[in-house]
């Protein structure tokens, strides 16, 4: 899937090993490990300091880490960072447990979106979106709006994430605003017009450096994309622009949630709390790690430019229903693959 899966590294791997005294208190979070260094120097070795604990490290994609909650029977891990769509299939199976508000004192300052996505299980502790990515330097006209990927001059200039991505689903749900219908009603008529846009798709892409590569090699021009890959798309080339839609981008979420079987559950909370922090969130807004969702936070203009940030943006993003695309995926993953082939 298109998450920060795609850039677990070598670092991560290096967090996962750190040493732990038999004698220490231990907080054991399942998550990507992307920005593995930055990572250490700004959250794990702050808060190990503060707690006087230690972290340890589960790692690999939301899919992997969330199955073996599952199979351990909401065991083996204090917290889970997890995207808001795979957060909401562990709510729905009764993985995760119930955050006490009363522990996260941060919370008061976040935004209303990011509070509680699901409920009231783990809050947001970043934003991001999903949107389009072209190539001024191959697409003459503008792109101003979803229904634009279906313009006739995008010819096999198109990369769509797959349908296991976490955007993938999405071009379903947008599929079926083209055709005037809801998707999770209508799927015939959102398949519809996924028929139609084929033409215009050169290929699905199922990591974003697989997408950034494809933009590279000129083999497309324009794409769906999470703009946490904005950044190196832009490196890799200069005259790509984020596309402003009249009808908005789409809001996407990175979660952390306790899971039911914690072990450590009043450190847990301490460790969200102190995610929150707006002076932390301040400090990984200007690093390139997370954008933030404390609404007090301040950016210069250079580090804002990467991020889904400030009020108007936020409040602009469209959001999905999480529970309806998860039971409606396994469907959708099907028909998709007839339409593209496997």
């Amino acid at each position: 899937m298109m998450t920060r899966s795609l850039t677990s590294v070598a670092a991560a791997l290096t967090l996962a090993t750190l040493p732990v005294s038999v004698q220490a208190e231990t907080l054991v979070v399942s998550w990507w490990g992307f920005n593995g260094d930055k990572l250490n120097e700004y959250i794990v070795q702050p808060f190990q300091e503060q707690c006087n604990c230690e972290i340890v490290f589960e790692t690999g994609n939301s899919a992997d880490r969330i199955s073996k909650v599952e199979i351990r029977g909401g065991k083996g891990v204090d917290l889970i960072y997890l995207p808001d769509s795979f957060a909401q299939l562990g709510v729905d199976k009764g993985l995760f447990q119930k955050v006490d508000r009363s522990k996260l004192p941060n919370l008061d300052g976040v935004y209303e979106m990011a509070k509680a996505p699901m409920g009231d299980f783990g809050p947001a502790y970043t934003l991001g979106r999903v949107g389009i990515v072209y190539d001024t330097a191959q697409v003459s006209e503008p792109i101003t709006s979803w229904a634009d990927l279906w313009r006739e001059d995008l010819a096999g200039k198109i990369s769509l994430p797959g349908i296991t991505t976490t955007a993938g689903p999405m071009v379903v749900v947008l599929a079926g605003e083209q055709a005037g219908v809801n998707a999770y009603e209508d799927p015939d008529a959102a398949f519809a017009e996924i028929e139609k846009l084929k033409p215009n798709v050169l290929k699905n892409y199922n990591t974003g450096s697989e997408m950034i590569n494809l933009f590279s090699t000129g083999e497309i021009s324009v794409s769906l994309a999470q703009d946490f890959a904005l950044g190196r798309l832009q490196q890799a080339v200069p005259t790509v622009v984020w596309a402003e839609l009249e009808d908005g981008d789409i809001a996407t979420m990175n979660t952390i949630n306790i899971p039911t079987g914690a072990a450590n559950v009043e450190r847990a909370h301490e460790f969200i709390n102190f995610v929150l922090d707006p002076e932390l969130q301040k400090t990984l807004g200007e690093n390139g790690v997370d954008a933030p969702v404390q609404t007090s936070v301040e950016l210069t203009p250079d580090a804002a430019k990467l991020w889904t940030y400030g009020a108007e943006m936020v409040n602009g993003l469209k959001r999905m229903d999480n529970a309806k695309m998860n039971a409606a995926k396994p469907d959708w993953i099907d028909r998709w693959n007839e339409v593209f082939g496997n």
